[in-house]
């Protein structure tokens, strides 16, 4: 045994000392890192902020200082511009460059693996050092890209401004930067407006606004004048404009109650600014995994450490050992693994319509237990379609969906053509004849309400480019929301034709004729009823109702009064955004998944529950829960109702932001779907957001982690199946390389305990980690998923990797392989007298040979390996081929003969070697066959690791 001088030992005691201060400065740099992640503030309640949309517009002009018909003068507006501030949207917190890469660095496992690197080098390492910190700055790099594109989302509502703005200056109308719009100023809007301000109507024209975006309301909602009471959600405020909407139609004079961070699209700004995603349940469970992997090295350095003393062994030749060691436990490949099954999951997915903008988000999803998700354009077509038709007292279902063309009509279980039936026929025309919509490509320009109409016709044959060529227009009596109705007057064969659609109340009672099988006759108190009942059930069905009616004009005829008088009854639409055909049984599939499916919407509540009782997602005692409701439950009463709840309908930005904290607030994983900029809050605070790339707006999809590319719910459910089977990956992953490192960890060990000569060198250890470990631990990252995998409960959030199965099975595959091993080294050493050399050999090669053919096991932990398939996974077959190959060369070529201090390889030694390594194997996997038949609940089917 080797002495040490004085200075040698001072010098050696010091360079320990380094050591292991290095490491505790790490520790305490990790500790600060972490306390950057601070709680989410609170939000502001909705019900604190002013409203104005129930006061007079006598009170709002007064307290305001404007007058409604010469606006604010310019002078005044200059004050009030200096004083309140540009009409902006303040830009959300973002953070910056170095704060985003620092972030990458606060997992405790990067920090292990950091320690290992360094402690590599020390020991002249320099090979394991290099890979390990090459592994480290590749996954803080892409962690760094991921998080810094994330970064711009409150950034891109600044651009859902308007440019310019209309206004009333001094008594005449100006055009100025809708910066520079103040409260108290008077706006001027017509159609294609994007509106500059929060805004109370003063007089309006027709006058509808398309608010999808801020409010969830699919339709275009039609505005008036008037005041509303107090309690009026923000999607039913028909006197006001809100910034960042858009004029669908008519015109306006409207007063600015708002603008900025004062408007509802600020207060969304600031909702946004308060959203925290935190940490990925995969984050967690690699941050509990190198803890536990840290206190294990730290044990195995302790108890190497006391063994070697009471062996008389030098300190410091013992710490070498034993920090050899520790860092040896170390999966050094674990984060590439991940990083690869990450990234090829991303591949996975965008095949099946999601693209992934945060790597770890892949695996989020598979451990999704809830998906709030919206309802227009995800679980419907997002396209108004005619579904029934009532023509005189029959009644008519149209298949098809959306603005496709293509159709049928349905009656009495019979297929019908309009061409053959009259009624039919009238009704489709009228309605084709009645519209300012057109067909383009599949798509509709115009109305949506009237393109469903539009395209119901286009079903049955009828194409309203003929109609404008041969019924050209005469008259046109537009709809408003006072009116309910609409006319089209055309001249028709030399006479005049009325075409008249509306309200079903509004349009019944200018009717005293119905068209009824192809003629015309007087409507009866009997006919009312009738009508009366199919439009009571039509609205229990949630369809938006349209009458349509006619009538031929006396040349006389002029004004509203006069045209729409004396009608006769055609019949009535049905209109609905249908569910998608896919999306009934996708939901089905998350049910068998543990998955909850939540409804949050916009729209009208009996809407709502319409399309949740036909999808299958409202069942049994499941609640609906208006915005209004939510307004008048605390946190902890919503944290205690929300599983209940299914649908929500009619609510905010803030609404559904309080409701993915209920969810959080129960441990639960939540995913987040949405398209408009009141959803960004919501996907921003989500363990994943989801944003649907058709109809998503650019603020939402900034702040999502994943993108739908085709908006549909299914592609949702085919997400989390790639997230599950990404999990199944790592964590078989996990499990092989722990256990080939826990062999290796045995074997040095139980040499130690044993006495005996050190049976691996360092080249030794470093080319079992190369062979058996790196390349066949890509291969099973990269494992197809198990069919199975959405008929499996979620993994609870607390779940740890390394829970007691985990660590049972780990400890015992490590324990037969060396075993293994040891039995070849002992053998040859003790038994055969071969020289140390060959023993080393020996085991070298026995060792290789076990973990290799231990990768073709690890696939499954339920079923044998005949089983899964050899060749199903033809990458690790051929990389187990490379890699027993390359332990063959190395054993043949002189050169890498010497420098490995190893023997050539006889058939005899080959064969020997090779059944020692099947050993383990073979135990293993007669386990799952005895574990099968002693235990009948065992799924032959599962495929999990874990």
């Amino acid at each position: 045994m080797k002495t040490f001088t004085t200075d040698e030992s001072l010098f050696y005691v010091i360079q320990i000392l380094t050591v292991i201060g290095a490491f505790a400065a790490m520790l305490i740099v990790l500790y600060f890192l972490r306390r950057w992640r601070k709680s989410p503030p609170t939000i502001p309640h909705y019900a604190a902020r002013r409203s104005w949309h129930d006061r007079s517009l006598t009170d709002i002009s007064a307290e305001f200082g404007a007058d409604p018909a010469t606006g604010l003068s310019t002078d005044e507006a200059r004050r009030r511009l200096q004083r309140d501030g540009r009409n902006e949207l303040r830009k959300g917190k973002s953070a910056s460059a170095l704060t985003i890469l620092f972030r990458q660095f606060t997992s405790l496992v990067i920090w292990v693996l950091i320690g290992a690197a360094a402690v590599s080098a020390y020991l002249g390492e320099m090979a394991d050092g290099i890979t390990i910190m090459v592994i480290v700055v590749l996954n803080a790099l892409i962690g760094f890209i991921q998080e810094f594109r994330a970064e711009k989302a409150a950034v891109a509502l600044t651009r859902l401004t308007a440019p310019k703005a209309r206004v009333m200056r001094d008594g005449h109308s100006v055009v100025c930067a809708a910066s520079e719009v103040v409260a108290g100023d008077v706006l001027l809007l017509e159609a294609g407006d994007l509106v500059a301000a929060d805004a109370r109507l003063i007089v309006a024209s027709a006058l509808r606004a398309n608010e999808a975006s801020l409010t969830g309301e699919s339709q275009p909602v039609d505005k008036s004048v008037g005041s509303l009471p107090l309690e009026t959600p923000l999607a039913d405020r028909s006197n006001m404009v809100f910034l960042g909407t858009s004029i669908a139609g008519g015109s306006a004079r409207v007063l600015v109650t708002a603008t900025g961070m004062r408007t509802e699209l600020g207060l969304i700004a600031q909702l946004l600014d308060t959203a925290e995603s935190g940490v990925t349940p995969l984050q967690k469970r690699l941050d509990s995994t190198a803890r536990y992997l840290l206190w294990a090295c730290l044990a195995i350095v302790a108890l190497v450490f006391v063994l070697g003393l009471l062996r008389s062994i030098a300190p410091f030749e013992l710490f070498l050992t034993a920090i050899s060691l520790a860092v040896a436990a170390i999966p050094e490949g674990l984060p590439a693994v991940v990083t690869v099954a990450l990234a090829l999951g991303v591949q996975r997915m965008i095949r099946r319509n999601a693209l992934v903008r945060r790597l770890q988000s892949v695996e989020t999803l598979g451990c999704a237990e809830v998906i709030c998700t919206d309802k227009t354009g995800t679980l419907t077509i997002g396209e108004m379609t005619a579904r029934r038709l009532v023509a005189g007292r029959r009644l008519f279902r149209v298949s098809g969906e959306g603005y496709g063309t293509e159709g049928t009509f349905i009656c009495e279980s019979k297929r019908c053509t309009p061409s053959q039936d009259a009624g039919l026929h009238a009704l489709l025309y009228a309605a084709a004849a009645c519209n300012d919509a057109e067909i383009v490509n599949e798509g509709i320009i115009g109305d949506p309400t009237e393109g469903a109409l539009l395209v119901a016709a286009a079903k049955g044959g009828i194409n309203r480019g003929e109609i404008e060529t041969l019924a050209p227009r005469l008259t046109v009596l537009p709809f408003d929301s006072d009116r309910k109705r609409m006319t089209v007057v055309r001249r028709q064969e030399n006479a005049a034709f009325a075409f008249t659609k509306g309200a079903p109340e509004v349009v019944l009672t200018r009717c005293i004729y119905i068209q009824d099988d192809g003629a015309v006759r007087l409507l009866t108190d009997e006919d009312r009823a009738v009508i009366h009942q199919s439009v009571s059930w039509m609205a229990n069905e949630a369809l938006r109702i349209l009458a349509v009616a006619q009538r031929s004009l006396p040349d006389s005829s002029s004004g509203a009064e006069e045209i729409e008088r004396d009608l006769v009854f055609l019949g009535l639409f049905g209109l609905q955004d249908p569910p998608r055909a896919e999306a009934k049984s996708a939901i089905a599939r998350c049910r068998s998944a543990g998955i909850k499916t939540v409804m949050i919407t916009g729209d009208h509540p009996d809407t709502a529950t319409a399309i949740a009782h036909e999808l299958g997602i409202l069942t049994g005692d499941d609640k609906v829960v208006t915005g209004r409701d939510l307004e008048r439950m605390s946190d902890d009463e919503l944290a205690e109702s929300v599983k209940q709840i299914s649908v929500y309908a009619r609510v905010t930005a803030e609404d559904k932001l309080r409701i993915v904290r209920a969810w959080k607030a129960g441990n639960k994983v939540v995913a987040m779907t949405g398209d408009g900029v009141n959803d960004a809050p919501a996907l921003k605070e989500a363990a994943i957001g989801i944003a649907m790339g058709r109809t998503g707006t650019e603020v939402t999809k900034e702040a999502a982690d994943l993108i739908i590319t085709d908006d549909n719910f299914s592609s949702i459910v085919a997400a989390v199946e790639e997230g599950r089977g990404i999990y199944d990956n790592i964590a078989k992953t996990l499990a092989y390389l722990l256990a080939g490192n826990a062999a290796e960890l045995a074997v040095m060990l139980f040499a130690v305990l044993l006495g005996w000569p050190l049976p691996l060198l360092p080249l030794h250890l470093l080319w079992i980690n190369l062979v058996t470990d790196g390349l066949p631990a890509l291969a099973l990252a990269v494992d197809p998923i198990a069919p199975d995998v959405l008929t499996r409960p979620p993994r609870p959030p607390e779940a740890q990797l390394l829970d007691g199965e985990f660590v049972r099975l780990t400890l015992l595959t490590g324990f037969l392989t060396a075993t293994a091993a040891l039995s070849a080294f002992a053998y040859e050493f003790y038994l055969a007298g071969d020289g140390l050399k060959h023993a080393r050999d020996a085991m070298f090669t026995t060792l290789v040979i076990a973990e290799l053919m231990r990768a073709f096991g690890a696939r499954s932990n339920g079923r044998t390996i005949f089983e899964v398939g050899l060749l199903s996974n033809l990458w690790l077959f051929l990389i187990i081929a490379l890699s027993f190959s390359l332990q063959v060369t190395i054993h043949q070529v002189p050169v890498l003969r010497s420098l490995f201090s190893i023997e050539p390889l006889s058939l005899e030694h080959c064969v020997v070697w090779i059944g020692l390594g099947f050993i383990p194997l073979m135990i293993l996997e007669i386990k799952k066959i005895l574990r099968r038949r002693g235990d009948p609940t065992v799924n032959p089917q599962d495929r999990r690791t874990l």
